[in-house]
């Protein structure tokens, strides 16, 4: 798409947003209704009681110390970007998808953790607290894994110089959605924390 379908693509929504970025933002509301569904049940589930209290990995704040860096990175490129510094940009979105990996790699150490601490997700020795953490950490390593895939195509743009002060939309568009991702990952982190 061109400048100028962009532009009336712009103004035929009416709001000064691109189609694209109505899309995400729409993605991203129904994301967080998921999650509000999860937690939800969760606190209901807890109070009828069968409920077994374990002790969360300590991998789970070193995850979430990952994730915030990978925030950080993501915003660096976005800065630099913005700024026409593509190789800064490139630097930056390229160490977001490094530190995405890692975050989904200490995600699986902290599975192994929560099995060694005797917390499963299905079977006979399974109690839905085990259950309900494993769920919310699978759908948001999901949703993860999807944010990995769209900044690596910004990443492949940038490569190619498609990535610059005027074409900043894809950038943008990875940028909110990871931040988004890093946001919810804090918030399930301490939900968990308050409420395991």
């Amino acid at each position: 798409m061109n400048t100028s379908e962009a532009t009336l693509a712009d103004k035929e929504l009416g709001l000064g947003w691109h189609p694209k970025r109505v899309l995400l933002i729409l993605l991203i509301f129904s994301i967080v209704m998921m999650f509000a569904a999860f937690t939800s049940g969760y606190i209901v589930r807890r109070d009828e009681g069968n409920w077994r209290e374990f002790d969360l990995p300590m991998s789970l704040l070193f995850n979430s110390i990952v994730i915030a860096l990978s925030s950080a990175a993501m915003q660096f490129a976005y800065y630099s970007a913005k700024h026409d510094e593509i190789k800064r940009a490139n630097l930056g979105l390229l160490l977001t998808i490094v530190l995405g990996v890692v975050f989904l790699f200490g995600q699986l150490h902290s599975w192994s953790d929560l099995v060694a601490g005797h917390t499963f997700f299905g079977g006979a020795d399974a109690n839905p607290s085990g259950s309900f953490v494993y769920v919310l950490m699978g759908v948001h390593a999901f949703h993860l894994i999807t944010g990995l895939i769209f900044v690596g195509v910004v990443l492949k743009r940038s490569l190619k110089y498609q990535v610059h002060s005027r074409a900043m939309l894809s950038i943008g568009n990875a940028t909110l959605y990871w931040h988004f991702l890093g946001g919810l990952w804090l918030y399930l982190y301490l939900f968990l924390l308050l409420n395991h």
